[in-house]
């Protein structure tokens, strides 16, 4: 196998990155913003407003985090791990074209948690799929390739978004129509490039359909949690995932709503992030190929660093610039270190058990970040201040990157 060019599968593979990227980068720029414009209307204040935002993304990580490790362990009986895989993301492809159609924030809010628990369900047997879709060797570079792209490729149905929700007025239409043809342009982008990895992807590693399947993956899933108890640089591994990706994942769900209710300019908002998605092409690729000359284990402990950092300077944080600033080094870290904890955890699990683990996984990742956007959510009512919420999050990166270290000591053993 060519070291550096990329077979059909893997590029298969890496389109789904850009089909779900285009759909999380509506979360984190558009979607808040329709979101407020509605609650706007209602009389929510935007203290509360930020505070039910923050609720909503909560609440559909919690229930991933509750079904996660059962669908990961059914995925990995021969046979069910595409099926599986197709329902989840049907299921967040049509929730984000229904987006389209309520006037309520409160139904706004239903439908979103429901688009998002498709989203984050699929993730689930998308990231097993890593270890079907390539070897070991290249699982750095190719997870750093699906984020990269997943960032730039996400672009073109954004951008697209963009200008009819931006310049509405001038095209001649309404706010509630541009947004209609935003939710139904990424959707059908979403679905569109992930045909190709629908048509050819296989499972290769699994356990043989038993008797029970759906009973016998809670045994499973028991003896795979047990295992994890008894294997240190898995368990520590995780638990430091817990911490310093709940960072990584506050910051992408809240950037935009953060800044709405500091009073920035919703269009310097859009236009911040975006940049961000530009800078976090590039980064994404050279981080992969650091993995090359670097341990991975360096480069994601560089990653936890430079986000405490990030965290600490978004305190203070009440200027346009300074949001803009905040875009551009979040881009520089945020692909690369998504893509090094995933290629990281699927290198040290069994292949064979990659669903199952991919499962826990997810709990400890997306799953854990309704801490931070409930804690986000809770100081900003309980002080009026929204700034004091992301206080709370430079504490987890701190308490991440300690475990983190441990981790990488046990797994060095």
């Amino acid at each position: 196998m060519d070291k550096t060019k990329l077979t059909k599968l893997e590029k298969y593979w890496i389109l789904y990155d850009v089909g779900n990227s285009a759909f999380i980068l509506l979360v984190s720029t558009i979607i808040p913003i329709y979101f407020n414009y509605l609650a706007g209307n209602a009389g929510i204040s935007e203290v509360d407003y930020l505070a039910y935002w923050g609720y909503a993304a909560s609440v559909a990580t919690v229930l991933v985090a509750l079904i996660g490790p059962v669908l990961g362990s059914v995925a990995d009986t021969k046979g069910y791990k595409k099926p599986l895989f197709t329902v989840t993301m049907m299921v967040g492809v049509i929730g984000c074209a229904a987006l389209a159609f309520p006037t309520s924030w409160v139904v706004f809010l239903a439908v979103f948690v429901i688009a998002k628990v498709g989203y984050n369900a699929s993730l689930i047997f998308y990231d097993s799929m890593l270890v079907d879709v390539t070897n070991e060797e290249r699982m750095d570079v190719v997870s750093s390739q699906g984020y990269a792209w997943g960032y730039i490729g996400s672009c073109i149905p954004f951008v697209i978004s963009l200008v009819f929700v931006l310049l509405y007025d001038k095209i001649g239409i309404t706010m509630s129509t541009a947004m209609m043809i935003a939710f139904f342009l990424n959707a059908a982008w979403w679905f569109g490039v992930t045909v190709p990895l629908l048509k050819n992807y296989e499972q290769k590693n699994f356990v043989e359909m038993p008797a029970h399947p759906i009973r016998n993956s809670f045994g499973r899933l028991a003896a795979t949690l047990k295992d994890i108890r008894g294997q240190k640089h898995i368990f520590m591994y995780l638990l430091a995932f817990f911490f310093f990706i709940d960072g990584v994942y506050t910051i992408i769900e809240m950037a935009t709503a953060y800044g709405s209710a500091l009073g920035l300019d919703s269009q310097g908002l859009l236009l911040a992030l975006l940049v961000t998605q530009i800078v976090a092409f590039p980064f994404a690729l050279i981080f992969g190929k650091l993995s090359k000359k670097y341990e991975t284990a360096l480069l994601i402990k560089v990653c936890i660093a430079a986000y405490t950092a990030i965290a600490l300077f978004a305190i203070q944080l009440d200027k346009q610039w300074e949001f803009w600033l905040l875009a551009v080094c979040v881009g520089m870290f945020q692909g690369a270190i998504q893509a090094l904890s995933r290629s990281y955890f699927a290198k040290i699990i069994p292949a064979e058990k990659s669903g199952e683990y991919f499962g826990i996984y997810d709990i400890c990742g997306k799953g854990a970040s309704f801490m931070g956007t409930m804690l986000v959510g809770l100081m900003a009512q309980l002080t009026g201040v929204a700034n004091l919420g992301v206080a709370m999050i430079s504490v987890m990166f701190v308490i991440g990157f300690v475990l983190f270290w441990k981790a990488a000591k046990l797994n060095a053993r």
